[in-house]
């Protein structure tokens, strides 16, 4: 069954127990999966990759199916689902499990697909189409903040900060907090100061996100893709600094090879690296070996030249290649 976004308190009533989000406004399917699910529950929420469920669907199974004396109803979040998930949701919906409820997070879905089919014409589940915001959705959300604020700021500025979300509700909010920040020590704020508070391009834990992958931190590297919004161009920007990672790592085996003390390497590198960096960085070399970091730096090449074909996929696209790289077993 579908439900408008704009019908969206329809689901405070409905007694369906699997919803699906899709689109690319990933802030307004953040705002919802908050306000009507999130909100909702206490300390019982999960939260689960795609690929995690297929790869151990077991335990997925384990987690929906098992409650203990403390738990009431349980919440389960799912990111970047595509086709590959029907079997499963077909599953659950067939052993009526009570007591949960699960949300799934898609980008944008063809009408042809199975996913987006199963959800529009079950009565049992709830599909979400989410559009992107214009421009006077977007002004309403930044005048409403302004107000409440007591900020005082013309059109002009509040034209410039949509501009610099790029349309998504979710980066909107973002730049909102870091201005909400920033006024509990000034009275005004200009266009100026603005376009200084508003550089997207470093909002999102780029550099957290890429050394917890080639640490191999596969869990955290995922909640760490969960948590964000990413757009086309931050997708770029991220495979474009994991490509200078790679690289530097590259240099430092290879120079390893010829001066065994990693240590020593270390301190000579150039540009210097920063001492906070350097237990990381040694973790990253005792996870990797020079064959494992040529072969990323030879497909990362690749990786985005897809993405640029392939824009609607492009979250999807890098995504999947952080994930794949953050699991794979050092040769």
């Amino acid at each position: 069954m579908i439900i408008k976004h704009f019908e969206l308190s329809k689901i405070n009533n409905c007694k369906a127990k699997i919803f699906l989000l899709y689109g690319q406004n990933e802030g307004f399917k953040t705002d919802i999966t908050k306000k009507y699910f999130i909100d909702k529950f206490k300390n019982d929420i999960f939260r689960y990759d795609e690929k995690e469920i297929l790869e151990n669907k077991s335990n997925f199974f384990n987690g929906i199916l098992s409650k203990s004396f403390f738990e009431e109803k349980k919440l389960f979040i799912i990111s970047r689902v595509t086709d590959k998930l029907v079997d499963i949701i077909e599953e659950v919906l067939e052993k009526e499990i009570k007591d949960i409820t699960i949300v799934l997070n898609a980008s944008i879905l063809d009408k042809k697909t199975k996913l987006r089919k199963l959800f529009e014409k079950s009565k049992d589940v709830i599909c979400v189409p989410v559009y992107e915001d214009n421009s006077q959705t977007l002004s309403v959300i930044a005048r409403d903040f302004f107000k409440i604020n007591k900020i005082l700021i013309s059109q002009e500025t509040i034209n410039l900060l949509i501009e610099r979300s790029r349309g998504d509700r979710g980066n909107l909010i973002n730049e909102l907090k870091k201005i909400e920040s920033y006024m509990k020590t000034h009275k005004n704020i200009s266009s100026e100061e603005i376009l200084k508070l508003t550089d997207l391009a470093e909002n999102y834990n780029v550099s957290e996100l890429l050394d917890n992958c080639l640490c191999k931190n596969s869990k955290k590297t995922i909640n760490i893709l969960n948590e964000n919004n990413f757009s086309l161009e931050d997708c770029i920007i991220i495979i474009r600094s994991f490509s200078n990672k790679l690289k530097r790592l590259q240099k430092i085996l290879r120079e390893i090879k010829l001066n065994k003390n990693l240590d020593s390497v270390i301190a000579s590198y150039k540009p210097p690296i920063f001492w906070k960096d350097k237990d990381v960085i040694k973790n990253q070399i005792n996870k990797n070996d020079l064959e494992n970091i040529e072969d990323m730096i030879f497909k990362i090449n690749d990786i985005e030249l897809l993405i640029k074909k392939n824009s609607d996929s492009a979250i999807n696209i890098m995504s999947d290649f952080i994930i794949n790289s953050s699991i794979q077993a050092n040769n």
